[in-house]
Order: C-alpha cells, then sequence, then structure tokens
C-alpha cells in the first residue's frame, strides 16, 4: 500500500481533535484496523469514512466503546439483510411476479 493511501493517526486525530488514545481503543477492540509502518500507526484512507463515524457516535454521541462495537454489528447485519433481500427481489423479477 502506497503512502499517499495511509494517514497518519496523529494527523487523524489533531484534524478531528481526539486523542490518539480513542483510536488505539478503537483498534484494540478491532473496530479500527491499523498499518504500523518504520514504528507510525496509519489509518487507510478507504477506512477514513468509517473510523469518521466511529468517531463522531463517540465525541457527539457519547457512546463508549462497547456501544460502537454493538451499532456496527447491527448496521453490518442490517447490510447483509438489505442485500439478501436485493438478491430475493431480484430472484421474484425473474419469475414474473413484480412489486
Amino acid at each position: 500500500m502506497a503512502n499517499e493511501e495511509l494517514v497518519p493517526v496523529e494527523v487523524f486525530c489533531t484534524t478531528y481533535h481526539v486523542e490518539t488514545t480513542l483510536i488505539d481503543t478503537l483498534a484494540a477492540s478491532g473496530l479500527v484496523q491499523l498499518t504500523v509502518l518504520e514504528h507510525r500507526r496509519y489509518i487507510a484512507v478507504e477506512h477514513l469514512g468509517r473510523v469518521e463515524k466511529m468517531v463522531r457516535l463517540h465525541e457527539d454521541l457519547g457512546i463508549n466503546v462497547e456501544g460502537i462495537e454493538a451499532i456496527e454489528h447491527l448496521l453490518e447485519k442490517l447490510e447483509t439483510l438489505q442485500e439478501e433481500m436485493t438478491d430475493l427481489r431480484n430472484r421474484l423479477r425473474r419469475y414474473g411476479e413484480t412489486d
């Protein structure tokens, strides 16, 4: 992965006015994946949106890490169910039954 695709944790935390310990806690719980290069921790650009959402949940709504874990789990479950529903709708359309 090229360095352009990575954001240093310190830069992220400075930009969003959060402590690096929050990112460490999210990483320790498995919610955030960090990349370590030359003793520096980075967040992949493709994960920034998800990390930003978690930071907002924590900072703006006061949700603790365990609550964020539960929310993430429910959102993943919802996404899976939506994909399954789309698949089932497509199957129904193939057999001529539409809404």
